[in-house]
């Protein structure tokens, strides 16, 4: 097993980046959610948490990497795992031999990462119009799913493990599933209470997460 400061002058240690990478996503996502209520700055909290450790792992000191580097040179001789390129372990995994920037595991989390991005986005202007008009969100992503806010959020977190599993994040991520589904229940509880029979239609005709696979006539009060 290589010391700390053999894997810190291979491509890691880079702390700035770290620091750079998780402001940029984390300020990207703070523009399309403009979190108000706690629960907003909960889920909110718990993406950037996933951020952080995602790059840290990424450029800073790559843990997971470090913990199986003995099981991963046994098992895949070939690869100089604390080259940076190799970090992205679904492509070792499967053996792509390429760039792994080209590879399938990197161009699906980059199709995921957009998408959620844009979902978050185009929900957040339907969510914000009907809370200012203390109305009901169900146009736009919400005509097909309950809460497009969070599918938003667990597409980008999806896209990043695809892109650079770690040990950390594999733990977080049903974590994150476990505590958006929370906040999703609660949402909802507050929702019927607040609208009644209009919300019980709505949620009946509605799914909460993955919308119906036969295209559906989109819910209309």
């Amino acid at each position: 097993m290589l010391s700390l400061k053999n894997i810190m002058e291979n491509s890691y240690g880079l702390w700035p980046l770290v620091i750079i990478n998780s402001l940029v996503f984390i300020i990207f996502a703070f523009s399309f959610t403009k979190p108000k209520t706690l629960r907003d700055w909960r889920s909110f909290g718990a993406f950037s948490a996933f951020i952080v450790a995602l790059f840290t792992e990424m450029y800073g000191f790559p843990l997971t990497i470090y913990l199986f580097s003995g099981w991963l040179s046994t098992k895949f001789p070939g690869i100089d795992f604390f080259a940076h390129n190799s970090g992205h372990l679904f492509e070792d995994f499967f053996g792509w031999g390429g760039d792994p920037h080209f590879g399938p595991f990197h161009i699906a989390s980059y199709i995921l990462i957009i998408y959620g991005f844009m979902l978050l986005s185009k929900a957040w202007k339907v969510l914000y119009k009907a809370q200012s008009e203390h109305t009901l969100a169900i146009t736009g992503p919400y005509a097909r799913i309950r809460h497009p806010q969070y599918v938003g959020f667990i597409l980008i977190i999806l896209g990043f493990f695809l892109q650079w599993p770690t040990l950390l994040t594999l733990i977080m991520f049903p974590i994150l599933m476990w505590m958006y589904t929370r906040l999703a229940r609660s949402e909802e509880k507050e929702a019927q209470k607040e609208f009644g029979a209009l919300w019980d239609e709505y949620a009946q005709k509605t799914p909460a997460f993955i919308p119906h696979l036969i295209k559906t006539p989109k819910y209309i009060s």
